[in-house]
């Protein structure tokens, strides 16, 4: 694990897990393009170069040790972490079968929120009083319902709630939490999704009010955004990026 910066260095240091692929890579790639220093933690090496600026570090945000252990350490070597995007997740629909519903419900539920909740509490005590920044990376599902996916619809209604709780718990430190409510976007896991759909990017888009769906880039820009002093006193908002869906 390397990146620019450190102790005694300018830049500011930003973490994104699930950074190094769909959303989570995008939203890497812009935060480098604006001055971060970025780590894109994830359970697995990237199968392909990471963008200029972003470099890797080995985190399952399932594993309690793992999560503190990495955040102390970027603390101690970069003296704060600047921002967080929490970006890590699975999706899928549930299983019909009993004997599978338990340990779906807790892969989804541990990925997409206890994750989160892992990592916002990590980096907090990290963060610069007026500077810090968190972003979690909710859903369209965070803000409706679809009755195949229960597990992950319920995960990213609380992903919601809990980024709620934590902009009211940090706001007297000046620390913004907000959500990212992506409806269809072209990654993997959508197209995994859509083949359960029986449906196509095109498909989706003809779906969506708008007749188009997000791009990836759009939701690092959204992010770049609350990030940045323009938006430093915005939190506890799901901003939707959805072409008019959860409408």
């Amino acid at each position: 694990m390397s990146a620019g910066g450190g102790p005694g260095g300018a830049a500011r240091l930003a973490v994104v897990t699930g950074g190094t692929r769909g959303i989570g890579r995008a939203c890497a790639a812009r935060l480098a393009r604006e001055g971060y220093a970025v780590i894109a933690a994830a359970r697995r090496e990237p199968r392909e170069a990471l963008p200029p600026g972003v470099a890797f570090a080995a985190l399952d945000v399932a594993d309690p040790a793992a999560v503190r252990r990495l955040f102390d350490d970027l603390a101690a070597r970069f003296g704060a972490v600047h921002a967080l995007v929490a970006a890590a997740g699975t999706a899928g629909a549930d299983p019909p079968e009993e004997d599978r519903a338990e340990a779906h419900w807790r892969a989804v539920l541990g990925s997409n929120l206890d994750g989160a909740w892992r990592c916002a509490l990590a980096a907090a005590p990290a963060m610069p009083d007026g500077e810090g920044r968190i972003v979690t990376i909710a859903s369209v599902l965070g803000l409706r319902a679809v009755p195949d996916q229960i597990a992950y619809t319920a995960a990213k209604h609380g992903v919601i709630g809990l980024t709620r709780a934590l902009a009211l718990r940090l706001a007297p430190r000046r620390i913004t939490v907000n959500a990212l409510c992506p409806g269809w976007v072209a990654t993997e896991m959508a197209a995994a999704r859509w083949r359960e759909l029986g449906m196509d990017a095109a498909a989706a888009a003809a779906a969506t009010p708008t007749g188009r769906i997000t791009t990836a880039e759009e939701v690092a820009a959204a992010l770049a955004w609350l990030v940045s002093p323009a938006a430093g006193n915005v939190t506890g908002q799901a901003i939707a990026l959805d072409g008019g869906a959860s409408l």
